[in-house]
């Protein structure tokens, strides 16, 4: 690959003018050696490649957690709001990047940002079912037939039907539970409890699957992760 190519594609911050004039001022190293020309051909997997003393580490693909606070919108783009894109450090920013999947603007918690479309496509097929974990704070506590209803299956406002879910009650927290979803309907898990009389206050979702939002991220906070735990998106709940 050529190393302007190379730089590029984990540095989204670099055009590949910047690297010619970083290359003629003798501040790009490959293996240690300066090297003048940016179309000097490199091995993404054996070279070490250093702009302005930082390694420059190669990753086809780049997976991102992100605790998504209120607020933020799950898009690339948007005219009024900030986008998850916006909390990105731009040390991470590279082409391509976008959210695998949505999560409401008032609804905190784990947001999955990728630029790899084949995995983007497998945890948003309606086949797979991934399970979403949430947070949940009532204005009014849970009742004990609410369980029986999620359960079951419920029709919501409009006359949607909702796959069975779960509902866990939290110990010593008598206005929150824990629900786990199978599907993504529109503001779901509120239209769900505005048809048993209740309201929802506070939403997070806290883990896809068997990837678990890690409790160190604050709000607005993201981490690099690697594809072997993406892949806990597809594992039991």
């Amino acid at each position: 690959m050529r190393l302007d190519k190379f730089i590029c594609s984990q540095k989204n911050n670099l055009s590949r003018k910047d690297i010619k004039e970083l290359c003629r001022k003798g501040h790009v190293l490959v293996n240690g050696n300066v090297v003048k020309k940016s179309d000097f051909n490199v091995s993404e997997n054996k070279d070490k490649v250093t702009v302005c003393g930082e390694e420059i580490l190669y990753n086809r693909f780049l997976y991102i957690m992100l605790n998504k606070p209120k607020g933020v919108v799950c898009s690339t783009r948007d005219g009024k709001s900030p986008t998850v894109l916006s909390l990105v450090p731009e040390n991470l920013m590279r082409k391509g990047l976008f959210p695998a999947g949505r999560l409401d603007k008032d609804t905190e918690g784990l947001v999955l940002i990728t630029d790899d479309g084949e995995l983007a496509h497998r945890i948003l097929s309606p086949k797979k079912h991934v399970p979403k974990k949430y947070y949940v704070e009532l204005e009014r506590p849970v009742r004990e037939n609410y369980k029986q209803a999620f359960e079951k299956g419920m029709k919501i406002d409009g006359g949607d039907i909702c796959l069975p879910a779960k509902i866990e009650f939290v110990p010593g927290k008598e206005n929150c539970c824990h629900v786990t979803l199978r599907q993504g309907m529109y503001h779901q898990i509120k239209r769900m409890f505005e048809a048993l009389g209740n309201k929802v206050i506070y939403l997070k979702r806290i883990s896809m699957g068997g990837l678990v939002l890690d409790e160190n991220l604050a709000p607005g906070e993201c981490l690099v992760i690697m594809h072997k735990d993406v892949e806990r998106f597809f594992t039991p709940d």
